[in-house]
């Protein structure tokens, strides 16, 4: 109801309980989204953001986490869409950790005021790495000979068919440190004054969040209900903003993807399981 309206009624007819709304950020973070899962991106989760900060009586935004990471560009562009609407609505941002929020998700953590994580939560991981397999050897062996053809003799670096050059890997390599180093400009701007001096902090370590409340990389523990209760009363509210959802109740992303003939669907359910296998690796990191 309109804050007018509202005041227009006799108080025994109010309610008057703060209600703060709760945007969930889970799963990996990776660009796109298939028809069998959908990623976390900017495109899936801008929705829900401007629905949530768009509520006026709303002191505050709760954003819950729970992402091992993945993309860099994604999780920044995240978290930047999160302190441009904080600013530009004047809102508090309330950050609360659930299983993990490492590398990407604890990128995206850092746009809170305050991040709030579970004793056992993971936090941290705070570096850049990147995978891949090799197959130098698997043509030759199956009789297919390999045909590429480029205008530019770096155009082809980190060929999964050929085997590795140093050249490669260390351009790879400093393509790693400048991503790097802008995620660890994004922790120190943000906690710079809470931060503990240990030198592990950039390796690409993670900790439980009670470890992670020593390093300064969360501000307390605690969880969501609770803490809101504490701080807005006890009468206080939670609500969860969702997106849209499809015929089937699958969230339906900022970008989609069409499916026209069996072909692109055979194409769209490989590249699902590619991503599958992906994001699979990037919890086990963390042992989820």
């Amino acid at each position: 109801m309109a804050g007018w309206l509202k005041r227009l009624l006799p108080k025994r007819f109010r309610n008057d309980s703060v209600v703060i709304p709760v945007v969930r950020l889970h799963g990996a973070i990776m660009s796109g989204g298939g028809k069998f899962k959908q990623n976390l991106n900017l495109a899936g989760v801008a929705p829900m953001l401007e629905k949530a900060f768009a509520k006026k009586d709303s002191p505050a935004v709760v954003l819950s986490i729970n992402s091992p990471g993945g993309s860099p560009v994604q999780s920044r562009m995240i978290f930047e869409r999160i302190r441009a609407l904080a600013e530009e609505k004047h809102k508090r941002v309330l950050v609360f950790v659930e299983d993990v929020a490492a590398s990407g998700g604890y990128m995206i953590a850092l746009a809170g005021d305050e991040i709030i994580a579970d004793q056992t939560s993971i936090v941290g991981s705070i570096g850049v790495v990147s995978g891949g397999f090799g197959f130098p050897e698997l043509l030759k062996k199956i009789g297919v000979e390999r045909r590429v053809y480029t205008a530019g003799e770096n155009k082809v670096i980190l060929d999964p068919f050929k085997p590795e050059k140093e050249s490669d890997i260390e351009y790879l390599k400093t393509l790693q440190l400048e991503i790097h180093q802008v995620f660890i400009d994004m922790v120190v701007s943000r906690r710079g004054s809470v931060l503990s001096d240990d030198p592990s902090l950039f390796s690409g370590l993670f900790w439980t969040g009670r470890r992670g409340l020593e390093l300064g990389l969360v501000d307390s523990l605690g969880d969501m209900r609770s803490e809101i209760k504490k701080r807005y009363g006890k009468d206080a509210k939670l609500e969860l903003v969702s997106g849209a959802r499809d015929f089937f109740g699958r969230r339906v992303p900022g970008v989609s993807v069409s499916s026209d003939g069996m072909g692109e669907i055979a194409a769209v359910a490989v590249s699902g399981l590619a991503e599958t296998l992906e994001e699979r690796a990037l919890w086990s990191r963390y042992g989820l």
